[in-house]
This record gives C-alpha cells, sequence and structure tokens, in this order.
C-alpha cells in the first residue's frame, strides 16, 4: 500500500464503545412508549446502521423490525432515543486501546485522515472533543451528511472526489460489514477490526483485506506494505 494517501474511520465499534450510552439511551426510549426495555448485550447486536434502524429493532426485540410498527411510531421512538441520548453526556463511552496513539502517528506520518460514522451528525463534534480527536480528522461525515449511508460508497467516493485519490490510495477502516461493503463498493482497500460491533457475526466473513485485533497493527499493516 505504498500509494496509500487516504484512511477512513468509522466511529461506533472502531475507534470508540458507545453502546453502553447507547444501550441505556434505547431502553430509556422504548420502555417510555410502553415496550420491553433492552440490554447493553442485545443493543450491541443491533447498531451499526444508524439510529433509527437502532430504535427500530429495540422496539422489536430483533434485528428484524416489525413491519406492523407505525411510521409515527418509529419517529416518536427516534425522538425520544435522542433526546435521552443526548442528556447521557456520553459518560460511558471510551475510546478502544491504542485508538489516540495509532492517529497521531499516522498524522505524523503524513497521511490523510476522515471520519465516515452512520451515526447522526448531531452526536459526533461532541464526542470527538470528549476524546480529544477531532483535531485528526481533515472531513467528519456523519450519517445524514449524504442521502444514503454504509454500505453505500457516497462518503467515501466524496472524499476522493475532494482530496484528489483513487480508489488504491485510500483504505477503510471499520468494524462491520456496512465498512467493509462501502469499501468494496468504493473500490478500495478495507481493514476490518474484531472487536466491535458486527450482529454477531465474525468481520472475517466479510472478507475485507486486513484482519486485525487491535487498530495499532494498521500501523504495521501500512509499514510492512509500504
Amino acid at each position: 500500500m505504498k500509494e496509500l494517501k487516504l484512511i477512513a474511520f468509522d466511529l461506533d465499534g472502531t475507534l470508540l464503545d458507545s453502546v453502553p450510552d447507547l444501550a441505556v439511551a434505547a431502553d430509556q426510549a422504548v420502555k417510555a412508549l410502553g415496550f420491553s426495555g433492552v440490554s447493553e448485550e442485545q443493543v450491541r447486536d443491533y447498531v451499526g446502521n444508524g439510529a433509527d434502524i437502532l430504535i427500530g429493532r429495540a422496539l422489536s426485540q430483533s434485528l428484524t423490525i416489525n413491519p406492523e410498527f407505525s411510521p409515527e411510531l418509529l419517529t416518536k421512538g427516534r425522538g425520544l432515543f435522542d433526546d435521552y441520548y443526548e442528556q447521557s453526556g456520553h459518560k460511558l463511552t471510551h475510546l478502544y486501546p491504542a485508538v489516540k496513539e495509532t492517529l497521531a502517528e499516522l498524522q505524523q506520518a503524513g497521511f490523510t485522515l476522515a471520519l465516515v460514522t452512520n451515526k447522526p451528525s448531531k452526536f459526533v463534534p461532541e464526542i470527538l472533543a470528549q476524546h480529544d480527536i477531532a483535531k485528526y480528522f481533515t472531513d467528519v461525515l456523519g450519517g445524514d451528511a449524504f442521502p444514503e449511508r454504509k454500505p453505500n460508497p457516497v462518503a467515501l467516493n466524496w472524499l476522493l472526489e475532494k482530496h484528489g485519490c483513487t480508489a488504491d490510495e485510500m483504505l477503510m477502516v471499520g468494524d462491520s460489514k456496512n465498512d467493509i461493503l462501502a469499501a468494496k463498493n468504493a473500490g478500495c482497500r478495507s481493514f476490518g477490526l474484531t472487536y466491535g460491533y458486527n450482529h454477531g457475526e465474525p468481520i472475517s466473513a466479510s472478507e475485507p483485506d486486513f484482519v486485525a485485533d487491535n487498530i495499532a497493527q494498521l500501523l504495521e499493516v501500512i509499514a510492512v506494505s509500504a
């Protein structure tokens, strides 16, 4: 990967573990609507496709959203979830090991770093600031930055165009099949992490170009491939 210039990162499940706060907010939201609560373990399987899908799964107690739920119920649930999540202050969210050190080394080495997350944009700046990692990213693209989210490659294609890069010059780093599929759809390589949220499936099943247990291994891959 000696031609590598641009590295796009997912956020939740890749750089930080946000599920504890997401689970509390989802649990509060569904209970407020008269439904059974959800556990942190359940929410670990439900996240990754954006907040609308998360709340639909939490209400359904399943990865498959109940088709009988009305749009009004889902909209109300999403509004409650957003309110509770904002009120959480993200106190339970924490960075995974070696994240800050890895981002710092990559930036110092001259790589352009971008963030591409399905998380609603309004929550992202505060979380990045809390963990002092906003300074590493030239671009921060939330789940509502474009009409389509990952696995659609629109955000990655936008980054390629903005930075004048070819697909061979970009790498997508993520923890879910949505990240790996987005990379494949954009024609770029992918680096899959085993520790995040992938609906109970091993990340290797999505066939990323690289698989790692720790984000610091990204430095080894780039060095070895350079």
